[in-house]
Parts: structure tokens; C-alpha cells; sequence
């Protein structure tokens, strides 16, 4: 079996909540077969004392929120294949790839459900 290990991650990231706007912007956008919309979380570039960051300090946006998730990929005899990601989840995103889409500007990549790197649970 699969053995799961708690591991801490970095505190660095804020949280994000959906807003109004967003949930607007990705009603218009839906994602096709096994692919996810997914928008990045921006690393704090402020620490809570008031100091800012140098961007070397702060780690690519590596993490991100599932916004909307395709209804899954076909097999060869047309069954569907579930997504291992729902809207909602937390995802840690490989540092490249994706296609990414300005709208409104929101910025949010598109991934396939193959490329996330893992789920994250808080």
C-alpha cells in the first residue's frame, strides 16, 4: 500500500478565499475532459512584522486552488475516468507547465489531472 506521511510545509503561502468575481470568471470557464482550472496562490512577500521580502526570499507559486474541474478522462471502450481532484482542493502544481488564461484579471492556468503533484489537507 501507499504509506502517507504528514510533512509541514512552508507557512508562506496565503490563504484564499473565493470571491464573488472569481466564482463569476469561472463559471464562463470549463474545463474539458480530465483537465482543472486552477488558480495560483501568491507567496507573502510581507512578513507579519512589516518587513518586506526580496523576491529571492519567496518561493515560486507553486500551490494552488482547484476552481472548476473537467467531468473526467475517457478510457479506450468510453468509460469515464474519475479525476483524483475535486473544486475546492488544494494542490501543490508542478513549477512549469499549464496553459495559463487572463480574464477579468484573474489569472489562472489550466492542468491536466496527471500533472498535479498532490493534494494538499490542512
Amino acid at each position: 500500500g501507499i504509506s502517507r506521511t504528514s510533512a509541514t510545509l512552508p507557512s508562506i503561502f496565503i490563504k484564499v478565499r473565493p470571491t464573488p468575481s472569481m466564482s463569476s470568471v469561472a463559471k464562463r470557464i470549463l474545463p474539458t475532459l480530465d483537465r482543472i482550472l486552477v488558480q495560483r496562490i501568491k507567496p507573502v512577500t510581507q512578513t507579519s512584522g512589516g518587513i518586506l521580502l526580496p523576491e529571492s526570499a519567496t518561493t515560486k507559486a507553486d500551490m494552488g486552488v482547484v476552481i472548476a474541474a473537467g467531468p473526467g478522462g475517457r478510457s479506450r471502450d468510453g468509460t469515464v475516468i474519475p479525476l483524483s481532484v475535486k473544486e475546492g482542493d488544494k494542490v501543490l502544481l508542478p513549477e512549469y507547465g499549464g496553459t495559463n488564461i487572463k480574464m477579468e484579471g484573474e489569472e489562472f492556468t489550466v492542468f491536466r489531472d496527471e500533472d498535479v503533484v498532490a493534494i494538499v489537507h490542512e
